[in-house]
């Protein structure tokens, strides 16, 4: 598989914030940025991998300043680094008043995803490799990334675990104060 630069992944969807999609604060619904951010991201990774594609995980969704009702957004995604099947997709989110032309950065995340073949099975990716200087910045750091997702990932089968799928998790705990 060739190389490929993180650029050529790059996708962007730009979308006007109307009033089904905001909330009794007159700003777009956080998780309905969150769909928009996980769209565009899998456009950027199927872009790469020229395959289908899973969520594996989000790392984190940093809502930095709030996207009005009235705005755009517009979500730019690429994928930053690969592993032998996924690959870890740099997503941010710019609000822009339509009337004034002011902009802000108003959310970033990371978010990883897996290529599959057509039996759901991982399947290799090609690398990727960054030319800016943004670029190699992303690149540079998330190896260190990478691990602090496994780690976590670690816990979270750790507490699925404890806490299983029925509620209450154990009737034995609970005594009758606190019913």
């Amino acid at each position: 598989m060739d190389k490929k630069p993180c650029r050529y992944s790059l996708a962007v969807k730009t979308s006007h914030v109307l009033p089904p999609d905001t909330n009794n604060h007159g700003t777009l619904f956080g998780g309905k940025l969150m769909a928009h951010i996980d769209d565009v991201a899998a456009i950027a990774a199927v872009r790469h991998a020229r395959k289908p594609v899973v969520t594996a995980s989000t790392d984190s969704v940093d809502f930095l300043a709030p996207v009005k009702e009235g705005d755009s957004v517009c979500v730019e995604a690429f994928v930053t680094w690969t592993h032998h099947t996924s690959m870890e997709v740099f997503v941010k989110a710019v609000t822009e008043n339509l009337l004034t032309g002011n902009r802000k950065v108003c959310t970033t995340a990371f978010l990883t995803f897996v290529a599959v073949d057509d039996a759901g099975k991982p399947t290799p990716v090609p690398q990727v490799y960054p030319v800016s200087s943004q670029e190699k910045q992303l690149s540079d750091s998330a190896p260190e990334r990478a691990e602090q997702r496994k780690k976590r990932r670690e816990h979270s089968k750790e507490v699925a675990a404890a806490f299983g799928t029925e509620y209450p998790w154990n009737d034995k705990d609970l005594g009758t104060s606190d019913l």
